[in-house]
């Protein structure tokens, strides 16, 4: 059986920010809790994304005489709900516009190259996620990865976001639509960077429409997978 929906708290916190994840946890722990589900907003895990958020937790108990039963759910890059959320997401999307893509750009946030040298796994995880994404979304468009947002000197994942973009209408790809899975909601990455940022270049270079699929956000089916994705850790034991 399920654990009683009264008897579950849901809560938030941030990994870099407020409220933060010690302030969070101290709280459950005042409030009685003692077993805690967690799932950080990384559908593809990476060593720099959820494995911070579990450094943090566990940083938290190291200093807490508190130990409850902990779950993380470190990744759900394949999940089926996330899948067709994208999908349904993506073909919302097409079915608004006049015109069909020449190209679908899936955009994930990079991590320095280095990082998958030494063996993390985010690169597959997200070429994972757009092989499904292309094998159910059945269109005869063209479907590429790229990685985005990559700052400092060192190499980072290619093919770059950026210059992909700015070199796609020299080889005749005009019109193209971006989706960003890798986000659960939309940040200045989605909003500044490839909605404003990108797109101003990609017309400055040749392109003549440019469209950004937004994020899963608060959409009901995004809602669902969540439930989805905690509900089988709260079973009545």
């Amino acid at each position: 059986d399920l654990i009683s929906e009264k008897n579950v708290i849901v809560d938030f916190a941030m990994r870099y920010g407020n409220p933060s994840i010690k302030s969070k946890i101290k709280n459950l722990h005042n409030k009685g809790c003692e077993n805690l589900v967690i799932l950080p907003l990384y559908p593809q895990y990476a060593a720099a994304t959820t494995a911070t958020v579990c450094d943090e937790v566990y940083r938290t108990l190291m200093k807490m005489r508190w130990q409850p039963s902990i779950k993380i759910i470190s990744h759900y890059e394949s999940n089926p709900q996330y899948i067709d959320a994208l999908v349904n997401s993506l073909n919302k999307k097409i079915k608004e516009i006049s015109w069909k893509p020449d190209l679908i750009l899936v955009s994930y946030h990079g991590i320095p190259q280095k990082y998958f040298d030494k063996g993390d796994p985010y690169h597959c995880y997200c070429q994972k996620t757009t092989r499904l994404l292309t094998e159910h979304i059945r269109l005869n468009i063209p479907i590429i990865t790229t990685f985005q947002s990559r700052f400092g000197p060192e190499e980072w994942l290619k093919p770059y976001t950026d210059e992909t973009i700015d070199n796609l209408p020299k080889e005749g790809k005009k019109k193209i639509l971006v989706i960003c899975p890798g986000f659960a909601s939309d940040c200045v990455e989605t909003l500044e960077e490839i909605s404003m940022e990108a797109k101003e270049s990609f017309l400055e270079n040749g392109g003549e429409k440019f469209l950004t699929v937004p994020c899963l956000n608060h959409d009901k089916e995004h809602i669902d997978l969540l439930e989805h994705l905690v509900k089988k850790y709260l079973i009545r034991r």
